[in-house]
């Protein structure tokens, strides 16, 4: 089932969200991969929820991780790209083989921010109430680059921002098992449904 745009879901942990995000159409899922980082999985983990699926791009999130350690594990868990919770320099960029992805904060500035030119995409989580320097902030950078909007689970928000800036696709947390083979998609499907190409 197509969509507006394409949509990356974030932090999967669990076969439930690996398999209903892929098979729902997202395009890209993500994978917490550096153990400083809150919700980590470690390799085996990630090629086990990995082996379920297929027709998505595989993502690595990382944080703390140097650029050989990040391309130890992108190249164990067959990766095809990895999101940066925050900027690095443009040499340890080059270093990291697979593309990445960067991560920006909503209270960042656009104007102190240069679109590296070996980056895939940006990330932008917008905070729940978005005012309009942020809004702002969304529509320079989507011109100058591939941006990836994160809105929550708001299916209206969700549309309303489609249209109204040029975005490369939009971000969503999944969730929580309530027990192994056991979780609640109620809202990923809004979000999902609200975002087909009718």
């Amino acid at each position: 089932m197509p969509h507006l745009v394409p949509l990356l879901i974030r932090g999967i942990n669990n076969l439930s969200d690996a398999r209903y995000c892929a098979g729902m159409g997202a395009d890209k899922l993500t994978f917490v991969l550096d153990p400083a980082l809150p919700g980590y999985l470690d390799p085996k983990t990630v090629k086990e929820l990995a082996g379920w699926v297929a027709g998505v791009e595989l993502i690595g999130e990382f944080d703390q991780l140097s650029a050989p350690e990040i391309n130890a594990i992108a190249t164990e868990c067959a990766l095809d790209a990895v999101l940066l919770r925050r900027p690095r320099p443009a040499e340890e960029l080059a270093e990291i083989a697979p593309p990445v992805y960067l991560e920006l904060a909503a209270e960042s500035r656009s104007a102190d921010f240069l679109f590296p030119p070996s980056v895939a995409g940006l990330v932008l989580e917008l905070p729940e109430a978005a005012g309009p320097a942020t809004l702002g902030l969304v529509g320079e950078l989507a011109g100058r680059g591939p941006l990836w909007l994160g809105t929550g689970l708001h299916p209206s928000r969700a549309r309303d921002l489609v249209s109204q800036f040029s975005l490369a696709g939009l971000v969503f947390p999944s969730g929580d098992e309530v027990k192994p083979g056991l979780r609640d998609f109620d809202q990923l499907e809004a979000v999902f449904e609200a975002l087909e190409i009718e």
